[in-house]
Formats: structure tokens, C-alpha cells, sequence
């Protein structure tokens, strides 16, 4: 049961922390110290949400074809060795710094809606959460164990992204630190990448 929460957890972490739109709402309005509370719930939980959906549906359809658990597998590895590629390649190019923006404090309601956007409205967060957290869960026992680390991964990284992001403003307005954010990420996609592949995926 640890085995199968700790690989959730450290997937989902792997997933999430990759540089995007809404990542950015979160960190911008972490720099600024506004509604870091409630974003930073909200994102958590439509992740959690998502994660859970994925999880139970991908489980019914694999007693249903076992053959499926085999498919995800490598499509989820080779998802993982591409998406590692994109952030070597990010991060050789560099130019990913991020500063913080001085427009006008958007409202509670405005800030909400705003992040709720950059969430649902994403199709990139159901390939990650419902389509590959959802099939990769089928390679872990039992499911829900990788459910919940997945979604604690998510819990942990968006509270640490949303009010560190003060700590963090000197380090990541510089080029050279997602730089080697995306480096990071990249490794972290092959390990998992690999670990998946020795795994053993047998279904009964």
C-alpha cells in the first residue's frame, strides 16, 4: 500500500510541478501574497477530484479487459520518456523565467474563476490526471492507495508553490533556475518512466 501511495505521490508531483498557465496564476499570486489560501484549495482539490474519476473508471474497465493494464503501461511510459525530452529541451533553451505582474489585484470571486479556468479548461490536466494518473493507477495495488498519494502529491505541491512562491521571487525571476526546475523534471520523468516498464503489471 505504501509502494502504491508513495508512486502516486511522486507522479503526481512529477505531472504537476511541469512549468504551465496555471502554475504560473498560482505563483504570480503567491509573489503577490493574494487569495493564496483558497487557489491554492481549489486547485487541489479539482485535482483530487479529476485523480479520483480517472482512477475508478480506468479500475472497471480493466476487469473488464485486463489487456488494458498492459496498453497503459507503456503508453504511460512513453508518455513519461517524451514529456522528459520536453522539459531537457526546455531546459536547454531556457527562457523560462517568470516575474511576477504588477497589474491590479483582481477580486476573490475574479481570482477564483481565473483558476478554475486555467484548470478545467486545460486538456493537458485530464490527459495528466483522469487518462494517465486514472491508468497508470491499474499498475499499482490497491488503486486507491495511489489515489490518495496522487492526490496529496498535488495537496503538498500547490500549498508549497502558492506560499513559498514569496521565498522563492529573487531565485526564479532568473532564466538559469527553471532551467534547472525543467532538468529536474525531465530525470524525474525517466526514473518513473523506468520504474514503470520493470514493474510487474499482471492482473489476477
Amino acid at each position: 500500500m505504501f509502494d502504491a501511495a508513495f508512486a502516486g505521490f511522486l507522479l503526481s508531483l512529477s505531472l504537476i510541478v511541469a512549468i504551465g498557465s496555471q502554475n504560473a496564476f498560482v505563483l504570480r499570486q503567491g509573489l503577490r501574497g493574494q487569495f493564496v489560501l483558497p487557489l491554492v484549495l481549489t486547485c487541489a482539490a479539482s485535482d483530487a477530484i479529476l485523480i479520483t474519476a480517472g482512477v475508478a473508471g480506468f479500475g472497471a474497465l480493466v476487469l473488464a479487459a485486463p489487456w488494458l493494464v498492459t496498453v497503459t503501461k507503456w503508453g504511460g511510459a512513453c508518455f513519461l520518456f517524451v514529456y522528459g525530452v520536453m522539459n531537457f529541451r526546455s531546459a536547454y533553451r531556457g527562457g523560462g523565467a517568470l516575474e511576477a505582474s504588477a497589474d491590479h489585484a483582481p477580486s476573490l470571486t475574479k481570482a477564483l474563476l481565473t483558476c478554475l479556468l486555467l484548470t478545467w479548461a486545460n486538456p493537458h490536466v485530464y490527459l495528466d490526471t483522469v487518462v494517465l494518473l486514472g491508468g497508470l493507477s491499474a499498475s499499482y495495488t490497491p488503486a486507491w492507495a495511489f489515489a490518495a498519494g496522487a492526490s496529496v502529491g498535488s495537496f503538498v505541491f500547490f500549498i508549497s508553490l502558492g506560499f513559498g512562491a514569496s521565498l522563492l521571487r529573487p531565485v526564479f525571476e532568473a532564466p538559469t533556475a527553471w532551467r534547472i526546475l525543467d532538468a529536474l523534471i525531465g530525470v524525474t520523468m525517466w526514473v518513473i518512466a523506468l520504474s514503470l516498464i520493470l514493474s510487474d503489471t499482471s492482473v489476477g
